[in-house]
């Protein structure tokens, strides 16, 4: 059962304690409570007068209507949350949705153990649970990094670039990146270091689109791909020893990691179909081994 689907049952039970409490349970408390007053003063509103005063005498009835009005502690956590998850639904749902980056196969864009917030609505207004859209808003651009749930089993989300656009044609050999014949050009950034693995890789500039990024790659060696099981449009690409070539459906996206050679992506497991499509990953909001990386990326 995932998170979305907790939070959507939490967020009904909640709501429905809320109902309840708003008309049954809250007329009942403010009865007892009136009634309460009622006789603290016929009884005992003389005496708390004549040792505390007026400002006593307040205090004493404030405390008694505060005790009859005080919710059981099972719709203090029902009802009494339910304004709370209302919120977080809603900012989840419809707004922004933190993901914890679990490997390295965004490095150098993003590390592991980064923690991200996604824009949900920059392709559009989706209904949480059945990701049905509603709202049509935008479309991925070549070069946004993307959260979607994986093709193969859609209880688990991945992130990775979009590289193809849907009509794309995509080749991937010995490790050169071409769309639609053109090579995307590479330049040399140095290296970068690997502070889990104590290791040191090639980094280059790459450009889709208009916005420059890093990636990992070693020019130097062939591409070796395997291609695992697709859900659909296998025959959609083709496989050499040198690489892949693919030509990405309707509807559905190609995905590359930025490590490029420590990356499972669509040029194993094949395209992105729309509906799996989460949101736009823009923000490194902490992490907590390095805490300059708190901020936008690219």
């Amino acid at each position: 059962m995932n998170f979305a689907l907790i939070l959507f049952l939490l967020l009904v039970v909640s709501f429905a304690a809320w109902i309840a409490d708003r008309l049954r349970f809250r007329p009942a408390r403010l009865r007892a409570a009136a009634a309460a007053l009622e006789a603290f003063d016929a009884q005992g509103a003389p005496q708390v007068r004549a040792k505390e005063g007026e400002e006593g005498l307040r205090a004493e009835r404030r405390r008694i209507h505060e005790s009859a009005m005080r919710q059981p502690w099972w719709l203090e956590y029902t009802a009494g949350l339910f304004p709370v998850i209302l919120i977080v639904f809603v900012v989840r749902s419809f707004v922004a949705e933190p993901f914890k980056i679990p490997s390295g196969s965004m490095m150098p864009t993003l590390l592991t153990g980064d923690l991200i917030l996604v824009n949900k609505s920059t392709y559009g207004i989706r209904l949480p649970i059945v990701h049905t859209k509603v709202v049509p808003l935008g479309l991925p651009e070549r070069g946004d990094v993307m959260v979607f749930r994986y093709p193969l089993d859609t209880s688990i989300d991945y992130i990775k670039r979009v590289v193809g656009l849907p009509g794309d044609e995509i080749e991937y050999f010995n490790r050169r990146l071409r769309v639609n014949g053109e090579e995307v050009l590479l330049s040399p950034d140095g290296e970068f270091f690997d502070a889990e693995s104590l290791s040191f890789s090639s980094q280059y500039l790459e450009t889709l689109g208009e916005r420059p990024h890093k990636i990992l790659t070693n020019l130097e060696k062939t591409s070796s791909i395997t291609p695992q099981s697709f859900t659909r449009f296998r025959d959609r690409c083709t496989y050499n020893s040198e690489g892949v070539r693919c030509t990405v459906p309707d509807g559905h996206y190609f995905v590359m990691g930025d490590n490029r050679e420590n990356s499972l992506d669509s040029r194993f497991w094949g395209f992105v179909p729309e509906e799996n499509i989460v949101g736009r990953a823009f923000f490194i909001w902490m992490n907590f081994g390095d805490l300059k990386r708190i901020g936008t990326f690219e």
